[in-house]
């Protein structure tokens, strides 16, 4: 079971740093899927802190190698200071996204956090891409392909600096799962950067439960993990409400394990659920799936276990 019994959702209904449209309708597709009631179900006091404003999506063209860079800005800021504020009352902060580039605020301010209780920070980037790309390898300018980059200390300096410490974190620190496309360009800046990557064909050949062994390895009680969850990590086929969707992700019972096994640690201490876009859905199946996940996160086992 989880030590934090006490849970904040932030809503951040943006989709400004997305190659589609939809990804701001994804915090209250959560919330008609009833998250907190189901939060609440498994004991959990939870406090819905409704949606952060920011800038509207003015949908143009990337300037400089970045698309909508002061949009980008303003929302990741109030992330930030929203996700710091819920860690400092010692609540939970539960992001609902809005796309991934929101992954940026929501890190720094645990980073920020983990400086000042002096805390271990795991990351664990459950995805199907890497987003570690940068202005010069990314054709499309789309933040959201980023975020990892810029908490690494890569990008540009209004998107870097905002959990106040450059970088916000160490690429040690990151364990990516689930990843399945990566762009030529951003594979060679990965490697570089020794970033701990799980792909897809990792998970194929050594199953996931050898995988999240390893990726929650050496964990212990003066760490707090994160887990960034962009809802393309699943199989399309599984969950088809995405903009990237991507063939070939965990199944289910693959997700369920990855979920159950994290709930084990009794360490996850924060929560982003991105990229959920109802505009592509069918039916908020998507959205019900990432709900039942994230109950597992919160000690809901497939079986009775002691």
């Amino acid at each position: 079971m989880t030590q934090a019994r006490s849970v904040s959702l932030i809503g951040a209904p943006t989709d400004v740093g997305a190659g589609a449209r939809g990804a701001s309708m994804g915090p209250e597709a959560l919330r008609v899927a009833g998250l907190a009631e189901a939060l609440r179900g498994h004991g959990v006091d939870v406090l819905d802190r409704g949606n952060l404003s920011g800038p509207s999506n003015p949908w143009l063209p990337p300037v400089d190698g970045y698309r909508h860079l002061g949009e980008v800005a303003a929302w990741n800021q109030a992330v930030h200071d929203a996700v710091h504020q819920e860690l400092q009352g010692g609540r939970m902060p539960i992001l609902l996204g809005g796309d991934h580039c929101l992954g940026l605020g929501s890190i720094s301010a645990v980073a920020r956090h983990c400086r000042e209780t002096g805390k271990k920070l795991r990351v664990l980037w459950l995805d199907a891409h890497a987003d570690f790309n940068t202005s010069a390898l990314t054709p499309s300018g789309n933040i959201h392909g980023m975020p990892v980059a810029c908490l690494c200390g890569f990008g540009p300096q209004e998107l870097i600096s905002i959990g106040g410490q450059v970088p916000a974190i160490s690429p040690k620190w990151v364990r990516q799962i689930g990843i399945r496309s990566v762009d030529a360009g951003e594979k060679r800046f990965v490697h570089e950067q020794e970033l701990e990557v799980f792909d897809m064909r990792y998970i194929d050949e050594m199953g996931m439960r050898h995988t999240m062994e390893l990726a929650l390895a050496t964990l212990d009680a003066n760490t707090h993990l994160h887990v960034s969850f962009d809802v393309d990590f699943l199989d399309p086929d599984v969950a088809p409400g995405v903009g990237t969707t991507v063939p070939g992700g965990p199944t289910y019972r693959e997700a369920q394990l990855c979920m159950e096994m994290i709930a084990d640690t009794g360490r996850l201490a924060s929560l982003d659920v991105m990229e959920l876009n109802p505009a592509l859905d069918v039916r908020n199946k998507t959205a019900l799936i990432a709900v039942d996940l994230i109950e597992s996160l919160f000690g809901k086992s497939t079986l009775m276990r002691k």
